[in-house]
């Protein structure tokens, strides 16, 4: 990798000044020609073979790492740059082929915490709306590694993080979800709802509102194991994306057909009238911009009103279900809580270095590191 960033200024420079789109485009003169593929490729990433690279430094025992004085701010800087590698579908999938899935899965059981959480991080990158790695990380038994991780890791925050993992893993992967729910994955997501992290809270919810989606039928699950009852708390939680989540999956319940789970949330008929009085209220005192931003709120109170009470919120005669401005639809409150757009659209960060930047990185390396590779082509992918 070279070691200053890419003097990107100075090629938009050159660009501007050689076709500002006034004047008929000419020919680069062979100077030109030298002088502007040198400026490229002393910036072209090797990716695969770095990832070699870093598959080597995974596969070392910690303690060799420890005593060629490698350390865990070390390693988790390596992990940095391999997530900005394998943002690259392409290159998530590259990974497998060198090897490289099964050093990674072994960091989830690296003794540092923060190694834990970058390598679940890195996980969450290689299968995101990837179903071949998908497919590739579960016959790795990547599962079994992340959920022990999400269920008794004693960081919260590598809990988080294996849950992030988990539910990349197994979205649109029904042989994920079959996996996750034999693993007893349900008692896990409700030991989530009680911790105290609200960000662990905030995954536990959004993923528990995508299984019901996926499977009605999981409504009667979560209803015998006491979910309705967590949700109504935390749907007062003073974390409006906590709340919003909660609503949600009780919406989801309300809304099931095959009746257990209307059982239940109605056995929470009061504490749940009482929550929603209560948001109402909340809502009614919000200024205006807090309004904006409870829109999904309002829309979800409302919808909870008229699906357990069968008539509608008093936020419509109080002209607060749907503001100036504002659409009459409904918004999509579900989606937007995954996964984004498929990342092959978007560009690999690897390849791109601000100029402000300004920081120097040496690859980490034990020893001389492997052997000169010839490069199959300028983009340094698997032939």
């Amino acid at each position: 990798m070279a070691g200053e960033a890419p003097n990107w200024e100075g090629l938009l420079k050159w660009s501007l000044a050689h076709s500002d789109g006034t004047l008929p485009n000419r020919k680069f003169s062979d100077e030109d020609r030298k002088w502007f593929m040198e400026a490229v490729q002393a910036q072209t990433i090797d990716v695969v073979k770095r990832m070699k690279e870093i598959t080597l430094v995974m596969q070392t025992p910690e303690q060799v790492l420890e005593a060629q004085g490698v350390t865990s701010a070390d390693l988790e800087g390596m992990l940095d740059e391999l997530q900005e590698h394998v943002e690259s579908i392409d290159m998530a999938n590259d990974l497998h082929s060198i090897g490289g899935f099964p050093p990674l899965l072994n960091y989830l059981k690296n003794s540092h915490a923060n190694i834990r959480a970058k390598a679940a991080e890195v996980v969450t990158t290689i299968v995101q709306n990837n179903p071949k790695s998908q497919q590739l990380v579960m016959e790795a038994n990547g599962l079994e590694y992340l959920y022990p991780l999400f269920t008794s890791d004693p960081d919260v925050n590598v809990r988080t993080k294996a849950l992030g993992a988990i539910s990349s893993l197994i979205r649109d992967n029904k042989p994920g979800v079959t996996a996750f729910r034999l693993a007893n994955g349900y008692a896990g997501l409700r030991d989530a709802l009680s911790s105290e992290s609200v960000r662990f809270q905030r995954k536990a919810l959004n993923l528990i509102s995508y299984l019901l989606r996926e499977n009605s039928s999981d409504c009667n699950i979560i209803s015998d194991l006491g979910f309705p009852r967590i949700m109504v708390h935390l749907a007062s939680s003073e974390d409006l994306e906590v709340r919003e989540a909660a609503l949600r999956g009780l919406l989801e319940l309300a809304q099931e057909k095959t009746g257990g789970a209307k059982v239940t949330l109605a056995e929470e008929d009061g504490k749940l009238k009482q929550l929603l009085e209560d948001r109402i209220k909340g809502i009614s005192l919000m200024s205006p911009q807090d309004l904006g931003a409870a829109r999904e709120e309002r829309q979800l109170v409302d919808s909870l009103w008229s699906a357990c009470f069968n008539e509608p919120s008093s936020l419509r005669e109080k002209g607060l279900l749907v503001l100036p401005g504002e659409d009459a639809p409904p918004p999509d409150v579900a989606s937007k809580h995954f996964e984004p757009a498929l990342r092959a659209f978007t560009p690999n960060p690897a390849h791109i270095k601000p100029d402000t930047e300004k920081k120097e990185t040496t690859p980490l390396l034990l020893g001389s590191g492997p052997p000169p590779e010839s490069r199959d082509d300028s983009n340094g992918r698997l032939q």
